[in-house]
């Protein structure tokens, strides 16, 4: 295998269908290799080659590329930690609210990996209310139709609003929960820009400023 040589596998949602994205550098060799995959495209949208999402194609991917390209899995497979020692999920809270009319609940499967991997309390509470927020924002859509100009839009709305930068990143931070650990699609959005870290400065700090 030469030193360097690598492809690197992606999430893409293309017309409600999943997809494996397949992201490289010019490289005559791995070129030669992505076209021997089956039914392989190209997406100009996002600048890379694509293959339907099944295990056939997966096991095919490993098997054209072994020993010649490092496969890189980082953004394709959720290989994020358990949280340990939290304290048992309890969601009597989200049983016994009381609703608007046609609201959007957050789904089942949700919550069930909130628990399974162990996420505080106050994280599932910050998570299902900024993630029932989102979809009721696009409630004529399915949740699998939603896309990243569809989060981007939303995130500007965020900003328009002026809401803080640790609110807007717990938003993306439950969006992306659902798309990456519950829909097993890791980095679904991996191209949601996060709003930049705000500088906290010390009261003295600002008084000298002034």
């Amino acid at each position: 295998m030469e030193k360097g040589r690598s492809i690197t596998l992606k999430h893409l949602l293309i017309r409600g269908k999943r997809y494996i994205g397949l992201q490289f550098n010019t490289d005559k060799i791995i070129q030669a290799l992505v076209k021997e995959l089956p039914n392989v495209k190209w997406s100009n949208e996002f600048n890379m080659a694509y293959i339907l999402n099944s295990k056939q194609n997966i096991d095919d991917i490993f098997n054209v590329f072994s020993g010649v390209a490092w496969v890189n899995c980082n953004y394709f497979f959720d290989n994020k930690q358990i949280h340990e020692n939290n304290e048992p999920i309890d969601i009597t809270w989200f049983r016994n609210r009381k609703l608007p009319k046609n609201y959007r609940v957050c789904p089942n499967n949700y919550l069930d990996k909130l628990e399974l991997k162990k996420y505080a309390n106050n994280t599932v509470k910050s998570y299902v209310s900024t993630f029932e927020t989102f979809i009721n924002y696009y409630n004529t859509k399915e949740l699998i139709a939603i896309n990243e100009d569809d989060v981007r839009k939303y995130i500007l709305k965020l900003i328009q609003e002026d809401k803080s930068n640790s609110h807007i990143n717990s938003v993306i931070n439950s969006i992306k929960f659902y798309y990456e650990a519950v829909l097993g699609m890791p980095n679904r959005f991996y191209q949601i820009e996060r709003p930049r870290k705000e500088k906290n400065y010390p009261k003295y700090f600002l008084k000298k400023m002034c």
